[in-house]
């Protein structure tokens, strides 16, 4: 039996567009500065237009692929998809994709951060804690706008 995923690109779109609002609120005016003392980044740091630009595209292709690969985790989550069955709550179907993701690639990334790069754990939970809110906001976009 082979999945029948569809992707729906408007709810990919949304779903980059709400990852970098969180990015940017989480590394901005909620936990910048928090963030820029754990990086060790001196606190007068301006990163130049050039440097911002690059980052911004990078991060825009960070978020893309991360959403469309959890749209596609999403709707395996489906029974539908499968053909067996009907679908249930929505929610439930982007809280485990993203939820599972999370665990599974996220946390173990920020923990070897943590036993390698001498990342501090205050560092490992606001990045981590950043990774679960954008994923679960992602997730259940993508699994209520089908």
């Amino acid at each position: 039996m082979e999945p029948q995923i569809s992707i729906h690109w408007l709810a990919v779109l949304a779903s980059v567009v709400a990852a970098m609002v969180i990015g940017f609120l989480w590394y901005g005016p909620v936990f910048g500065k928090v963030w820029a003392r754990e990086m060790k980044m001196p606190p007068d740091f301006k990163p130049s237009s050039q440097q911002m630009a690059r980052a911004m595209v990078l991060q825009i292709v960070g978020a893309f692929l991360m959403t469309y690969v959890l749209a596609h985790d999403v709707q395996v989550w489906r029974p539908s998809v499968w053909n067996a069955g009907e679908d249930g709550a929505a929610h439930v179907y982007g809280f485990f994709a993203g939820f599972f993701i999370w665990v599974g690639f996220y946390v173990p990334q920020h923990l070897a951060s943590v036993a390698w790069e001498n990342k501090s754990w205050k560092l490992f939970f606001l990045n981590t804690t950043n990774a679960l809110v954008t994923l679960q906001t992602v997730g259940m976009i993508l699994a209520h706008w089908r």
